[in-house]
């Protein structure tokens, strides 16, 4: 605490690199000084009052508290690979995997590659199976659906075996290298847990639990809405909103006090299309213009050291969806 107001008496003095602070600085300052001062009063009248066993525990509640009332989204949603996990190499190798593999069995070994820039339009963020029935069309290449039931080694081919042709290499490949997080989305999943600001999950992944258990991170998520519970529920996958719409359903929010979360484009359509007041666009992969284009309203590289005060900064200066 007496750091706390050392801090705060000592932004009314502090000198800027380079010169005197401009009236206008000092000015915020004090008022901000003034604001930390009449909180940490606050806290100590709180303490005596309750006499908590556990101080540390009672004043983080109470801070939080306190900083949720500055906060006027409701839950925000986040996509997995990509955003949360740093798994949307892993499946855009197994893709190029099961992909190169198909086509150099039916074309022989002058067949075109799957690339990096197929599987961010045609399959970055799709449902499996929907995946595999874009990216053939892009080759002019039909097969019949098939059944989610059907064997990778499948004869005749179809969208259903490829698709689960490519979960092999995928799940191969995760048994070998494991699940590493992206440190700054954790950071925002867990200052969202301590202001009980509930996040739920939409992903298309029918491993986001697996994946979501091995990064030791399903604690953090009130909601999961993945490629299982998509096809229990008969939702319709990316560009469509549902999974992110139904993912606000099972926190109690709308989309219009909820924001999401996106790496790829068919993700930030998504968010759109489900009218969520803001949808932030992560460019993992260079591709900034892209998720802007599809109707990101803010996109970032990484989090960084983005604070959960500055993007609802950017959630209040987005209007309302007009249909909600």
């Amino acid at each position: 605490l007496q750091f706390l107001y050392f801090i705060a008496g000592d932004r009314t003095t502090h000198k800027k690199k380079g010169g005197e602070m401009s009236l206008e600085s000092q000015a915020n300052a004090y008022f901000e000084a003034h604001r930390v001062h009449n909180l940490v009063d606050d806290m100590l009248h709180a303490a005596v009052e309750s006499k908590p066993e556990d101080l540390k525990m009672f004043w983080r509640e109470f801070l939080g508290a306190r900083l949720r009332e500055e906060i006027d989204f409701k839950a925000i949603i986040f996509d997995l690979d990509g955003c949360v996990t740093k798994t949307a190499s892993v499946h855009s190798r197994a893709w190029k995997a099961m992909f190169d593999d198909y086509l150099k069995s039916r074309d022989g070994e002058g067949f075109r590659e799957f690339s990096s820039e197929d599987y961010l339009k045609y399959v970055d963020g799709r449902p499996r199976y929907e995946g595999v029935k874009t990216f053939l069309a892009s080759r002019g290449i039909e097969l019949e659906y098939g059944d989610p039931s059907d064997k990778p080694e499948a004869d005749p081919v179809t969208y259903c075996s490829l698709g689960n042709r490519k979960n092999n290499f995928f799940l191969s490949v995760l048994d070998k290298e494991g699940v590493e997080p992206y440190p700054s989305s954790v950071r925002i999943l867990e200052a969202c847990r301590d202001l009980r600001i509930p996040v739920g999950l939409a992903s298309s992944s029918k491993n986001a639990l697996p994946v979501l258990q091995r990064a030791k991170l399903s604690h953090l998520f009130l909601s999961r809405v993945d490629g299982v519970v998509s096809a229990e529920r008969n939702l319709k996958g990316k560009p469509a909103g549902d999974i992110f719409v139904e993912a606000c359903k099972e926190l109690g929010v709308s989309p219009s006090e909820a924001i999401v979360v996106e790496d790829a484009t068919s993700g930030v359509a998504a968010g759109r299309d489900g009218e969520f007041r803001l949808v932030i666009g992560l460019a993992r992969e260079n591709n900034k213009d892209e998720l802007e284009k599809h109707g990101a309203h803010v996109v970032l590289e990484d989090f960084g050291d983005t604070t959960l005060k500055k993007i609802n900064e950017w959630f209040v200066a987005q209007p309302i969806p007009e249909k909600q």
